[in-house]
């Protein structure tokens, strides 16, 4: 099938295009060749193509909707959007890689680009805990909202689900999450819920990556809406790999595994996602700036290792 030309050819000129001609997102949008969120249907050919049937490989970029523009010690390494859009568009290129995550103006860019056809698009929804905040728990839904992604043809969504038992607005945020789950169902769309117990430590936030608190955090995310069909869990390695059989153990339902703030110990990053990936409900890798942005500067590199892991 020959590609489709995209409707700006460069990042430069994005520009342009948003300012005189905003109704082209949309075209893009309905125009754009979509594909199953997992490999295992469609043509033989297709399936036989698919490099990991079943599993997925999405890069994260929904991190500066939520101000988290820091990468390691350069606190603004996401903020030169060119830059980012550049380098989402090298690793959507990679062979295996099956789609990306990110807010509404980042694929927005990437529909205009180009760089979404064939691939799985999943819209961050909620974005309003801004980091840092000292609203940071009420993390209201200031992005995708199911219809948006109904009517842009995308292909899930993602909401971040974080609880402080000292903190009583994490009940809003548990509150809304159930109802937007709800709304994904009735919609058919997946959502992945990634869920995170958390306090507050020197007045920052802190995820709790203890076997306990993560299991906890899955228990509370898989009973949440009227119906768990359309949910998948977004979860994070704990701090003792050896600690993730038996937590994958409180649910049955699919995971994918985030990849979080690695530093510059990449392979080791590697090392605890492979054995993860061996669990029966972990289906694939949700990572981001530790593939957009590693240390040595080698995107594809980087992507293509995370890709043989599957």
């Amino acid at each position: 099938m020959t590609p489709a030309t995209p409707a700006a050819p460069s990042v430069r000129d994005l520009v342009r295009l948003r300012a005189e001609r905003p109704e082209a997102v949309a075209e893009a949008a309905a125009r754009r060749r979509r594909r199953p969120l997992l490999r295992t249907t469609g043509t033989p050919t297709a399936r036989a193509n698919a490099p990991h049937p079943g599993r997925l490989m999405i890069i994260a970029a929904d991190h500066p909707a939520r101000g988290a523009l820091a990468v390691g010690d350069r606190a603004l390494a996401m903020a030169n959007r060119f830059e980012l859009l550049e380098r989402l568009c090298l690793a959507l290129s990679r062979p295996g890689v099956d789609g990306v995550l990110a807010s509404a103006d980042v694929l927005d860019d990437l529909l205009l680009l180009g760089a979404l056809e064939d691939k799985v698009v999943m819209g961050s929804m909620n974005r309003g805990g801004l980091a840092g905040a000292a609203f940071e728990l009420d993390d209201r839904f200031t992005g995708h909202r199911p219809e948006d992604l109904v009517r842009h043809g995308f292909d899930a969504g993602k909401l971040l689900l974080r609880i402080d038992h000292d903190d009583p607005g994490s009940l809003d945020t548990l509150h809304a999450a159930a109802r937007t789950i709800d709304a994904m169902a009735a919609h058919r769309l997946p959502v992945f819920v990634e869920p995170f117990l958390c306090r507050r430590v020197d007045g920052r936030l802190r995820n709790d990556l203890g076997a306990a608190a993560v299991a906890t955090s899955i228990a509370i995310a898989s009973g949440l809406a009227g119906t768990s069909a359309y949910t998948w869990l977004k979860v994070p390695v704990t701090e003792d790999p050896d600690d993730m059989a038996r937590v994958m153990e409180t649910s049955t339902l699919p995971a994918v595994l985030l990849g979080g703030e690695v530093g510059d110990d990449l392979d080791g990053a590697y090392g605890k996602w492979r054995e993860a990936l061996r669990l029966p409900t972990v289906r694939g890798l949700v990572v981001g700036r530790s593939l957009l942005y590693p240390v040595d500067g080698d995107v594809a590199g980087a992507v293509d290792t995370a890709v043989s892991l599957l």
